[in-house]
């Protein structure tokens, strides 16, 4: 296989580099951001096996479709981490970088003589961010931290259900996207300070931490009120009407957030009663009275189409939708308009249909997505570019294993 060459990426982050020792989800999904915003990624991967996630099927033409899903615009060095070479490869481009992200569990880093401390003494404008379970001071610390036991932990488990039925895990994993979500808050924080002081920051991010973070109003609810808020499905714990309603053949969400919208509803049903109804008028009342409402209304909509309703929900400006499958979700003209969908070429995988990155700058998104990289496929260009490796210096490391190259 010939030398693939990356280019560099245009963006907000153009020019920053980042050192990407992160695996699986909370971690990848931080650096793919910063990928897309611009910064140039050198993911390190073990000899071998690469990222945990390159064995996850389903597969196209040997790419697991969970690392394509991750991974997108980034260099790969294959390193062992574990060999004094390695190791000290690792901090000599941690010399040259503006970020480390690591998702490790306490203590791992430091033992590979990469920790914050050893990083700073050679790079004190370094932005090094850590994204664990629980933390360093968490009674949880020593346990290993996945997405659904940070939602069992937080709460989110028990909420994401309907009333009465077995909890049940979000089905994106919201654990492990909101440590890396936080992550890049925090490091484009620590980078605009960077620019003031000089000197970098050690970012810490807990899984747990960012979920229950992101309660938002459900914490409000049991601190005001010192009610443990209970599951209510995809109803609104505190709004009325708000959720999935039957219609004759499917189900139609509406979500009526303000009185302008719930008497537009109520227009929309035919029933401008309910309205004045002294057990609806306002949002306590129709709250208290979630039952007898829905009922009211499921006895309506249930009496016409799917279709039927969305025209007439839109008709009368009340927020509603279909509920789609991932699948169409990602075909709905929405999509298209919005080319929230592109596909780049890999020269041995092909063409990989990506999702992009949702963010525009001036009414232009990202550019083009390089395709995820085959494990080691930028060893040789990294120690050559980076470091000054001459040919027979990386011949030499890959012989011994210390470093894992795809290319010749």
């Amino acid at each position: 296989m010939t030398e693939t060459k990356t280019s560099p990426r245009n963006g907000p982050l153009s020019g920053i580099k980042v050192l990407d020792f992160s695996r699986i989800l909370s971690g990848p999904y931080a650096s793919m951001v910063l990928a897309d915003l611009g910064a140039e990624i050198i993911k390190v991967e073990p000899i071998g096996t690469g990222d945990e996630t390159r064995n996850f099927p389903p597969f196209q033409a040997g790419m697991s479709h969970y690392y394509i899903a991750l991974n997108r615009s980034k260099k790969s060095l294959s390193l062992d981490l574990k060999s004094p070479e390695g190791a000290q490869i690792a901090r000599d481009l941690a010399a040259q970088c503006d970020i480390v992200l690591e998702n490790f569990r306490p203590g791992v880093m430091e033992r590979l003589g990469l920790g914050f401390e050893t990083l700073r003494d050679l790079n004190p404008g370094l932005i090094y961010c850590s994204i664990t379970g629980f933390g360093n001071n968490s009674p949880h610390g020593d346990k290993p931290a996945f997405d659904i036991v940070a939602q069992a932990l937080s709460g989110v488990m028990h909420m994401n259900r309907e009333p009465g039925q077995a909890p049940n895990k979000l089905s994106l994993p919201l654990g492990d996207l909101s440590g890396s979500i936080f992550s890049v808050f925090g490091v484009l924080a620590a980078l605009h300070e960077r620019h003031q002081t000089g000197r970098g920051r050690h970012v810490e991010i807990a899984m747990l931490d960012s979920l229950i973070a992101l309660q938002g109003y459900l914490s409000q609810i049991y601190f005001v009120s010192d009610q443990d808020p209970q599951p209510v499905g995809t109803r609104h714990p505190s709004i009325v009407p708000y959720g999935a309603f039957a219609t004759s053949d499917g189900h139609v969400i509406v979500a009526c957030l303000t009185e302008r919208f719930w008497h537009n509803f109520a227009r929309c049903l035919g029933c401008e009663a309910l309205v004045s109804d002294p057990r609806f008028a306002l949002y306590e009342n129709r709250l208290a009275n979630r039952d007898a409402l829905e009922q009211e209304v499921c006895a309506v909509m249930g009496g016409n189409t799917t279709a039927y309703w969305l025209e007439r929900l839109t008709e009368f400006d009340v927020p509603n939708a279909p509920i789609l499958s991932i699948a169409e979700a990602l075909e709905q003209p929405h999509v298209a308009a919005r080319n929230l969908v592109e596909t780049v070429t890999h020269p041995e995988v092909g063409d990989l249909r990506l999702v992009r990155s949702p963010m525009l700058f001036d009414g232009q998104g990202p550019d083009k997505s390089g395709a995820p990289a085959l494990l080691g496929e930028n060893s040789r260009e990294i120690l050559q570019e980076r470091l000054g490796l001459d040919r027979s210096e990386i011949d030499t490391l890959v012989a011994k294993k210390v470093v894992g190259a795809n290319n010749a």
